[in-house]
């Protein structure tokens, strides 16, 4: 049993939202009849509205990231699991301004088809929308099947991107466009020591995965779902050269190339844990005269209170750099 700090197990989303909303309420807002979290002033004339959802236990995201430069509408599901049609729905038809909405999910099973049947329906109501469903993870599938390969922490660096050009008035299919490039050209792989809970009754949860004392496994998903295999705990930097050794070799990535790096954590790895397996990173890099143009280190996509860390390159070019540059404003994600 993990202990945790929480009232009723049933009601942890919504006094989290609730909590969420009374602190950024300058920032966002909630939908007066749905589980949806927007920017305050949506919908904002003369932009593509972008909407992105997902199961709740990942903070900072999902609703961290809706502000100016990033996210428009966030559609918020229960612990680890995909928000509903109905709410994803509303979320398109709330941050709709006329120029179209462009929708950011992971691939996930019930995610795609819930946002599938949303897209639809937003549709058949006449408002044009696209969807980019990212899968970056290099531990959930080889390179000859993409399409079965899970998302990581690579939506975050596309929320980013796709919210800079957003911002800059392009249109609809070129903001697609650069979830598309970005996507194509990122890519994670995750590692975790211990396993994180789902809340429950009384006050804690059963892990939802298990590794012996001296175990860690390789690949494993942000939910707990397998990884590539279970080895023995090893130190910072050789832990880091399997996930970068695997990350590297699948684009793959090249002397010359620009990179971002994102080092995050996934709920209980410490700030001086991320530094040294960014160190080991950018020395990595270096030796291959790859160029870290910018770097996120941090938590970025949680997992609730797992121990573990993921590493995401993603390769640039002029127009990415520039959209990566832009500044954002959400309640948990500021760049100036």
């Amino acid at each position: 049993m993990l202990k945790k700090f929480i009232n009723d197990p049933r009601d942890v989303v919504e006094e989290m939202l609730e909590g969420f909303l009374a602190a950024h309420q300058k920032q966002v807002k909630r939908l007066e009849t749905s589980r949806v979290v927007v920017r305050k002033e949506v919908p904002i004339k003369d932009k593509v509205g972008l909407v992105t959802g997902g199961g709740s236990g990942h903070k900072p995201a999902f609703i961290g990231y809706v502000g100016k430069g990033l996210m428009d509408g966030v559609a918020v599901g229960d612990i680890f699991s995909s928000p509903s049609a109905e709410q994803i729905y509303d979320a398109i038809k709330a941050v709709n301004s006329g120029r179209g909405v462009l929708c950011v999910l992971g691939n996930y099973s019930g995610d795609v088809m819930n946002f599938d049947m949303a897209v639809d329906m937003a549709k058949d109501e006449g408002i044009e929308v696209e969807q980019v469903i990212i899968n970056d993870d290099d531990g959930s599938g080889s390179k000859d099947g993409m399409e079965n390969r899970r998302r990581v922490d690579g939506e975050v660096i596309v929320w980013k991107a796709v919210g800079a050009k957003a911002e800059e008035g392009a249109r609809l299919r070129a903001v697609k466009e650069v979830a598309e490039k970005v996507n194509a050209n990122t890519r994670s792989m995750g590692v975790a020591h211990s396993p994180c809970a789902v809340p429950s009754m009384p006050h804690g949860g059963e892990p939802n995965f298990t590794l012996g004392e001296n175990e860690m496994e390789i690949g494993v998903g942000h939910h707990g779902e397998p990884g590539v295999e279970k080895v023995t705990i090893k130190s910072a930097d050789k832990t880091t050269e399997i996930l970068m050794n695997k990350i590297l070799e699948d684009i793959p990535f090249a002397q010359g190339d620009e990179v971002s790096v994102l080092i995050n954590g996934l709920g209980s790895t410490s700030l001086l844990e991320l530094y040294i397996i960014y160190r080991k990173v950018a020395k990595m890099l270096k030796e291959k005269k790859i160029r870290v143009y910018t770097s996120y280190i941090g938590e970025y996509f949680t997992s609730l209170e797992m121990g573990g860390y993921s590493v995401t390159l993603t390769r640039l070019d002029d127009e990415l750099k520039r959209l990566l540059d832009a500044p954002a404003n959400s309640p948990l994600f500021v760049q100036s």
